[in-house]
């Protein structure tokens, strides 16, 4: 597959989406140890609000932002693209985390559960999206079924 990926005329500060992502796994680490459903609860509205391009309104990007202004890390800017596209997946893992548990199918809710933590830490610690390697495979099934 070609390299591909989600492109916006919106740009936001590099590291503003690794500490999204460490609070997105503290989150998601909580939730793992407590089984406390109000945690992805929380993560699918922060989700939410960040895939409907409206990050001002979320508190983790929020938090994000305040801990950038207390630790000041380099200006590098990123598209914002690929983080709505990544906030989207996010989306559809918390969401489903909180419906496998809140219908008792503990299993499947922890291992969504592992699956998004891994995503989080790897952008959080790596400054690896796992959404650009997601993005052409649904591009092209997307593509791929509108045309055909």
């Amino acid at each position: 597959m070609n390299a591909l990926c989600p492109i916006s005329p919106k740009k936001i500060p590099g590291s503003l989406s690794r500490w999204v992502a460490l609070i997105t796994l503290l989150m998601l680490i909580g939730f793992f140890l407590t089984g406390w459903v109000l945690l992805p609860a929380i993560l699918s509205i922060d989700f939410l609000l960040r895939a409907s391009d409206r990050s001002s309104y979320s508190p983790f990007a929020q938090l994000g932002r305040l801990v950038m202004q207390l630790y000041p890390q380099g200006k590098k800017l990123t598209n914002a693209g690929p983080k709505i596209f990544a906030a989207r997946i996010g989306l559809v893992f918390s969401s489903g985390i909180l419906i496998f548990s809140l219908a008792g199918f503990t299993q499947t809710a922890l291992i969504l559960t592992v699956i998004l933590a891994t995503f989080s830490f790897l952008e959080a610690f790596l400054g690896f999206c796992m959404a650009c390697l997601i993005y052409p495979v649904v591009y092209k099934l997307v593509y791929r079924t509108s045309y055909s």
